[in-house]
């Protein structure tokens, strides 16, 4: 039998997760980039968004998640009666999410639909890749927010820019499914790959930036009690 190669080990994060909105039954953070969203098998790898809230809120329970490199809107239970009723509006496709993205290149549609079938990558686990026949249907509206040129001074930037001036597009995606990675394989899709990106990025793009540039900016739902509409929002950092 082959020797497992060693799990990788995720950097501390120093950011702390800011409360965006909380009452006895729901809770809405923002979750820095750099952090699990649910702690790793790997005891080194314990810090993550619940591993942290559980110490304040003891009873409280993931509904969705977001990658390690994603920052953004995240939103909670209080209780597994919470947690099946926001479920149930997740499965049925009532909630809505929007994303802020910066993508590599001079994306030229001002915007459009993706709509490409996402497939577990069983040879590249755990990636995953576009395939109409075996995947999943996946939809991602995107919108072009500005267009602009990487520059040194830019935050969350590298500073060595060998190749010199370089075009990066921001856009705001609202993801009609959710599927695993959908945003970076559809904006990989599109030919614009995200900045930052470990999985799907050219080396070019990866580089360009020190975190995945994309932060999920609005998270709209019904209230799982009161069903007054939820439209929280996090400024993107970038």
């Amino acid at each position: 039998m082959q020797p497992q190669a060693d799990p990788f080990i995720v950097p501390k994060c120093l950011d702390e997760i800011n409360i965006l909105f909380r009452d006895e039954h729901i809770l809405v953070i923002d979750k820095p980039s750099g952090l699990l969203s649910l702690s790793g098998k790997h005891p080194l790898n314990i810090d993550s968004v619940h591993y942290r809230l559980v110490q304040d809120y003891p009873t409280c329970t993931l509904i969705h998640r977001l990658d390690f490199g994603t920052s953004g809107v995240m939103l909670l239970a209080m209780n597994k009666q919470i947690n099946a009723l926001l479920c149930k509006q997740f499965s049925e496709r009532r909630v809505s999410k929007r994303y802020t993205a910066l993508l590599h290149g001079d994306l030229k549609p001002d915007s459009g639909l993706v709509d490409c079938a996402v497939a577990k990558d069983i040879d590249n686990f755990p990636l995953m890749k576009l395939c109409q026949d075996t995947g999943k249907p996946a939809q991602s509206k995107f919108k072009v927010l500005s267009r602009f040129i990487q520059t040194q001074d830019d935050n969350f930037f590298v500073d060595d820019i060998r190749a010199g001036e370089r075009q990066v597009t921001r856009v705001e995606f609202e993801p009609v499914t959710g599927r695993t990675h959908q945003l970076r394989l559809h904006s990989q899709h599109l030919g614009h790959p995200i900045l930052g990106c470990d999985l799907y990025a050219t080396d070019e793009a990866y580089f360009m930036s020190s975190r995945l540039m994309l932060h999920a900016s609005q998270l709209c739902f019904e209230h799982p009690v009161s069903g007054v509409p939820m439209v929280i929002e996090s400024n993107s950092p970038f």
